[in-house]
Order: C-alpha cells, then structure tokens, then sequence
C-alpha cells in the first residue's frame, strides 16, 4: 500500500533567522517528505525586508517551499479572537493543502495544529538547546552573530563604500572610520592585486575582471568581522572604470559586477579632490586625478547611485560620514535621510 506523503509546515516573522528557527526547519525536514515555511511580512519589528528574510531560507534551504504572507494578520496575542484570525488565514492562504506536522517552539503551536488537524511539533521550546531571543538578536546583530548564518548577518551589517579618483584620501578615510567604530575595513584590493600583477604599469581586461572578483571575495569575508558597520575602499564601479580608462571597454563579467555594485552598498561617499596629490611613481598624475574624479560622478549619475560628497581634513570628513551614520539605519527610505519624506 503506498504510503501518503508528509508535510510539515512552521510560520514567523523570522526577524531575524536565526540558529532555533534553523533548528525548527532542519527538524521539519528530517521528519517530513517536504516542508512549508511561511514567513509574516512585520515592517512594525524590523526593517529588513520580508523578500530579504524569505531569500535566507530560500538561500539555506531550497528544498523549503517559502510562502511570503504579505497580508498576514499583525496582531499578537493570546485571545480567541486573534488566534481565530491567524487560524483563519493560515487555512485560507494553505487553500486546503493537508499538513502532517505543524513546527514551532511557541504558545500558539497546539492551537494552530488543532486548527490545520495536523501534529503539534514542538522544537526546543525552553531555549535549551539553542538559547536564542529575537530581541537579543535585532537589539545587538553583532554580538550575538554567533547565532546567525553568515548570510543572514551579511544582510544585517551595514556596508559604506568609499569612491573617488587615486589620491582623493579614501584608503585614510577608511582606515581612520574603522578605528573610530571599532570594526574592520575592507581594502583597495586592486591596489596589491596591482602591485603584484601591473606589466609597464597595465593590466589586462581579464586581470581588472578578476581585482573586482578578488575584492568581492574578500568583502564577504569581512563583512562577518564588521561590528555593525564595514568600511569599504573603492568597488567593482572603479574598477570598470579603470578598465574604461585602460582598454575602452571592460569585460561582460565585470560590467555585470559594477552592475550588481549599484544595489551593493547602503551608503555611498564620494571622497573629492581638495586635498594636496601625492604625486607617487603607481599614479598617472593630477591632471588624470581630476579627469577620473569627474568620470566617476558622471557612472554614478548615470547609474542614479545617490551619494555625499565629502570634503576637509580626514577628521573633517570623518565628521560629515558619522553625521549621517547616526541618522541612517539600513533599509530605511534614502529620502528620509536626505530630509525629504516626513
């Protein structure tokens, strides 16, 4: 007699994924032939988008049908009437699929099986095995990354990217941020790729392509070192640049990763060019400094890549970049950083 396919089924608002909801959807995976994640869009709790949030799942387990519930209810509580109303929509949005085993380590598990007639599931539910709490989590990511898979923190981290010519003080800049936060900086990396690589002071078109795939690579590393915040000299947009400059054109490859830097970054500096050159044998000299300057702000526009000018002594634009930190908070509208939304 052949027997009847399992499903298992949790929901949440994920926010953030961490170790005990992986503990949940692992568990849910061992014991059932597939398995249902239904993840609760809550602005109110966390700005991270619920595309963002379902993509870690997605990401860590695609075997895991991932539904987004954008019009899930948003209150909470323990009354009949609001455990009706998630009943009601869980039965609704499942449009009568039959689940097996309904997962979680919360209140609401044995009413909403009952509601699905399917096995309440619970998962360590007294936080033994993975002591956790979402609200340690988003009130300390860095902390507490222990408890988060290396993509879900990459998501949380904040990325600052500095741009500008050769000798516009980015490399200082960045260096001198990471120190003030307490948190690490990513490096030009195509400077030592450079320095290593550089035949009469060129490289070729592939060599550019593979300085922005190194410096990717290197980039996702750190990121999981950064406290809150990292620090970044330079992107794949200067590479392409360089690549522009050198050959007249830049591969496919590393078009596609200047591309991709446009959505890479939450804030984006320009550092100018009122500083003294520093007039250094690996430099094209300050005329060339002024001609990249201007070709960088007009990809940036072109690309409609907001960004801040930044001006002074490094302490000066130190200033300006902590002015706007204290303000900014990821996933939050540009505009209302910028003084423009209410």
């Amino acid at each position: 007699m052949e027997q009847h396919r399992t499903t298992g089924l949790t929901l949440g608002k994920f926010a953030p994924f961490h170790r005990g909801h992986q503990l949940v959807v692992e568990t849910a995976l061992r014991e059932n032939d597939e398995v249902i994640v239904v993840i609760y869009d809550c602005p109110e709790t966390i700005r991270v988008p619920l595309p963002v949030r379902a993509n870690w799942i997605r990401t860590l387990y695609p075997q895991v049908q991932v539904i987004e519930a954008w019009d899930g209810p948003t209150e909470i509580g323990d009354t009949p009437e609001i455990k009706h109303m998630h009943e009601a929509y869980m039965l609704r949005l499942l449009g009568g699929k039959q689940i097996t085993r309904f997962y979680s380590s919360e209140f609401y598990g044995e009413h909403m099986s009952a509601a699905l007639q399917a096995e309440n599931r619970q998962v360590d539910p007294q936080r033994a095995r993975v002591p956790v709490s979402g609200t340690q989590v988003r009130q300390a990511p860095y902390d507490n990354r222990h408890l988060l898979d290396p993509v879900v923190y990459r998501d949380l981290a904040l990325k600052v990217v500095f741009l500008g010519a050769p000798s516009t003080g980015k490399t200082t800049l960045a260096a001198h941020l990471a120190q003030q936060h307490g948190t690490v900086w990513m490096p030009e990396y195509g400077r030592e790729y450079w320095e290593q690589h550089q035949i009469e002071r060129r490289l070729t078109p592939e060599q550019l392509e593979e300085i922005a795939e190194g410096h990717l690579a290197r980039e996702d590393q750190l990121v999981q070192e950064a406290r809150e915040v990292l620090f970044v000299d330079t992107n794949a947009i200067t590479t392409y640049r360089f690549a522009q400059y050198y050959h007249g054109a830049a591969t496919p490859r590393l078009t596609e990763l200047a591309v991709q830097a446009s959505a890479r970054y939450d804030l984006v500096f320009v550092c100018d060019t009122d500083i003294p050159y520093a007039d250094t044998w690996d430099r094209s000299g300050d005329v060339q400094r002024n001609v990249f300057q201007k070709q960088i702000l007009a990809d940036l526009a072109m690309r409609r890549i907001p960004y801040i000018l930044l001006r002074g002594t490094v302490e000066e634009r130190a200033s300006q970049v902590n002015q706007v930190l204290a303000r900014f908070e990821k996933y939050q509208n540009f505009g209302e950083l910028m003084g423009f939304s209410e």
